[in-house]
């Protein structure tokens, strides 16, 4: 999110939690004003590789409840960072393809709340792409995690198969981004709604 009546729109379908990216080359980097949010949006702040001094700043600065971690951030990194803020929600992010080495997530296991599943890319998130699903059926932890990558409207008959799977069953929440953007930083509160509306009739269902 990036403009004020954007994010006050998006804020009243009530997501979960409503991301800020703090990166210069993103094109949504953030450095606006948080409206105040309703009742159980959690604001998540977005790092790549950041300055832990600079990363607690806006944590402080922002009132951030998580953070998604993108980079190469190391387990002592995180630790550091609980240590200043333990009550701060962590998730880290790798990046998946057509395949995966799980094993790199075990030292994280004890440091994070959740990790994030994004699609490797030429960037940092935001590709518009998505992984191979069928990958994690190789997930070897009971850490919950976020799907993520190039997440859509498109992507809705995909999601409701791979919900079926018993790859799913650590999955606690759907990543979206590119695919619901009018353009950078800017949502389609329309297709969100509809989106939402979706994800209610699956959990239903399931």
């Amino acid at each position: 999110m990036k403009f004020i009546e954007n994010i006050q729109q998006v804020a009243e379908l009530q997501p979960d939690y409503l991301g800020f990216i703090f990166y210069e080359k993103s094109p949504r980097n953030f450095e606006g004003i948080i409206p105040e949010l309703p009742k159980g949006v959690k604001k998540v702040g977005v790092f790549v590789n950041e300055y832990l001094e600079i990363v607690v700043s806006l944590i402080e600065e922002y009132q951030l409840e998580a953070i998604q971690l993108h980079g190469d951030e190391s387990v002592e990194y995180i630790q550091r960072l609980k240590k200043h803020l333990p009550k701060l929600e962590i998730i880290k992010v790798f990046g998946i393809k057509d395949k995966f080495n799980f094993e790199v997530l075990t030292p994280y296991e004890e440091v994070v709340d959740y990790f994030l599943f994004d699609t490797k890319g030429k960037e940092r998130g935001g590709n518009g792409v998505t992984f191979n699903w069928q990958v994690l059926q190789n997930y070897n932890s009971t850490k919950p995690f976020f799907l993520s990558g190039g997440i859509g409207l498109e992507e809705i008959d995909e999601l409701e198969s791979f919900f079926k799977r018993e790859a799913s069953q650590y999955c606690y929440a759907i990543d979206v981004n590119s695919k619901f953007e009018i353009k950078p930083g800017v949502k389609s509160v329309k297709k969100i709604e509809q989106f939402k509306a979706y994800c209610q009739k699956l959990t239903a269902n399931s």
